[in-house]
C-alpha cells in the first residue's frame, strides 16, 4: 500500500506521519508539497497535523487553497482513502471534504494531554482493525479542536454511522469531564457519508508505538492497511489539477 503526508509550512506532524507508516507499519510512503499539483501514485492521504500557514485567519482556512488541495478533492471524489489528524481534520472540514467545523476549545486554552478514545463503530476504513468500544489512548495538542455541527448535521452523523471516535474516561464512559474541548457529544473524529474521508483531532501516530509508552494509535493506521488489502479501496493515481 503506497501512501503520501502532505507537507504545509507549518506542517509539525508529518515526520511522525512518515515514520510511523514507513518503520512501523511497514509500508511505502513519499512527502507531496503544497504546492504540488499532482498525489502521484498513491492509495491513501494523509493530512498531518501542526499550524498550516500559522493558523492565520482560522485553522486551515488558507490550506485549504493550497493547489494540492485540488489534487486531494479529486482523488477523495474517486473513492480514495484519507485521514486528517488534528490540523488536518481542520483543514479537511475548511474544504467540505467532512462536515462540521473545529471552533475554539470550551475553555479557551491550548490543551495538551492524553485522551481516550472510545471506537464508535467497526465497519469504516479507519476503525476495521478495531472492535466497537475499544478504547485507544493518545495525545492531543490543539487550540481549535472542539468539534461543532447543527442538529440536522448531527442527526445526518448518527443515522449514517460517521461519528468514529468519542473522548471518554478510562472506563469507556463519554462525561462531560472527559471532553477536553468541549465538542459536541464529545465527538473527537468523523468521516464522510461515502466513509473514505475521515478526521480526527487526537494524534493517533504519538501512540503507535512501544517506546512511546503507548501504541493502541496503530490500529488507525492498520485500518487503513487491512482495508485496502481487502481489495475494497479505490486504487488509483490522483491526476494534475
Amino acid at each position: 500500500m503506497k501512501f503520501v503526508v502532505l507537507q504545509f509550512p507549518g506542517s509539525n506532524c508529518d515526520q511522525d506521519c512518515f515514520h510511523v507508516i514507513r518503520n512501523v507499519l511497514g509500508c511505502s510512503v513519499s512527502y507531496v508539497w503544497h504546492k504540488d499539483t499532482s498525489l502521484g501514485e498513491t492509495d491513501a492521504v494523509i493530512v498531518p497535523g501542526g499550524f498550516s500557514y500559522g493558523d492565520y485567519l482560522r485553522s486551515g482556512a488558507i490550506a485549504k487553497c493550497s493547489p494540492v488541495m485540488s489534487a486531494v478533492h479529486d482523488f477523495a471524489s474517486q473513492g480514495g482513502l484519507v485521514l486528517g489528524i488534528c490540523n488536518g481534520f481542520q483543514i479537511l472540514t475548511e474544504t467540505g471534504l467532512l462536515p462540521g467545523a473545529l471552533v475554539r476549545n470550551r475553555d479557551l486554552q491550548f490543551v495538551c494531554e492524553h485522551v481516550y478514545l472510545r471506537v464508535e463503530q467497526e465497519s469504516s476504513a479507519f476503525t476495521g482493525a478495531s472492535r466497537t468500544g475499544d478504547l485507544i489512548r493518545c495525545p492531543i495538542a490543539h487550540m481549535d479542536g472542539c468539534y461543532y455541527i447543527d442538529s440536522d448535521g448531527l442527526r445526518e452523523l448518527r443515522a449514517n454511522n460517521q461519528v468514529l471516535w468519542t473522548y471518554t474516561d478510562r472506563d469507556g464512559a463519554a462525561t462531560p469531564a472527559s471532553n477536553p474541548n468541549g465538542s459536541i457529544h464529545n465527538i473527537a473524529g468523523v468521516c464522510n457519508r461515502a466513509g473514505n474521508v475521515a478526521g480526527l483531532m487526537p494524534h493517533p501516530e504519538r501512540a503507535a508505538e512501544d517506546i512511546l509508552g503507548e501504541e493502541s494509535g496503530l490500529a488507525v493506521f492498520k485500518s487503513m492497511l487491512a482495508f485496502h488489502q481487502s481489495g475494497k479501496a479505490f486504487n488509483a493515481a490522483s491526476s494534475a489539477s
